[in-house]
């Protein structure tokens, strides 16, 4: 089953606080207070583990959820189950021409592939296999070329530099380095829609990140230096969990506030 989204159900955020600790505890290889855990606990947790402590707490509380930044046209947002969890794919297209593009796979591409506009290229922010279940089905369907980082390279998969530059009709999609999650990591920076985009993957979520599975400090600072630098209001696309803003995560985010 595909499901579009926005929608009236909200799709939950990917990490509770016990995800954004572990995460980083692993990162960092820290020990931790024992439980339960009080707010002073928290305060200090974040101390050893270098988080933001109001936004760990926050968490921890439950008491902070991105604004849904409202309809973009040219964006088309898919969640699709993944053993006992979610993952999001996207299709962007120019309004004008409906040329398309389509971003990761999620595990059915059918609502992509039914969306009603023409996807030539399929860009993929990384290898995960949750991210490329369909690759193969929505490659037969479209007859899209596909496209990966040449970090990680797939078979039939064509290759891609750091800061290559494609397009979608006259939409601009420039590349940028986001590893460390995995090792070819890659955020499509899209321009000329109304909002800016970032399609990030795993590298960032709404109040949490993908953790550091190949290299914690690598997936910190790639995303510091190529996600959270762009304009407060560039929409992010993650690849788990709901839509958000490089700003909301700047002073929401524990890993980056």
């Amino acid at each position: 089953m595909t499901t579009v989204f926005p929608r009236a159900t909200k799709l939950p955020l990917e990490d509770g606080v016990r995800d954004i600790i572990g995460k980083a505890q692993k990162g960092l290889g820290r020990a931790l207070p024992p439980e339960p855990w009080t707010p002073e606990s928290y305060r200090a947790i974040a101390a050893a583990l270098r988080l933001g402590p109001g936004a760990l707490l926050a968490s921890a509380n439950r008491s902070w959820y991105p604004p849904d930044p409202g309809p973009i046209n040219g964006l088309l947002c898919f969640t699709t189950p993944f053993e006992d969890f979610t993952v999001n794919s996207y299709v962007v297209f120019d309004p004008v021409s409906k040329q398309a593009a389509a971003f990761d796979t999620g595990s059915n591409c059918s609502g992509m592939v039914g969306a009603g506009v023409r996807i030539s290229q399929i860009f993929l922010t990384h290898t995960h296999a949750d991210h490329i279940v369909a690759l193969d089905e929505l490659r037969i369907r479209t007859r899209a070329r596909a496209y990966v980082s040449e970090r990680e390279p797939l078979p039939e998969v064509e290759s891609f530099k750091d800061g290559d530059v494609f397009s979608i009709g006259r939409l601009q999609v420039e590349t940028r380095r986001t590893s460390g999650h995995a090792r070819g990591g890659v955020t499509y920076v899209v321009t000329g829609l109304a909002k800016s985009l970032a399609i990030v993957g795993d590298a960032i979520f709404a109040g949490s990140m993908g953790g550091g599975l190949v290299n914690y400090a690598e997936a910190l600072q790639t995303t510091r230096d190529n996600i959270l630098g762009l304009a407060d209001d560039t929409v992010i696309c993650p690849g788990h969990g709901p839509l958000t803003t490089v700003g909301d995560e700047k002073r929401h985010n524990p890993f980056f506030t």
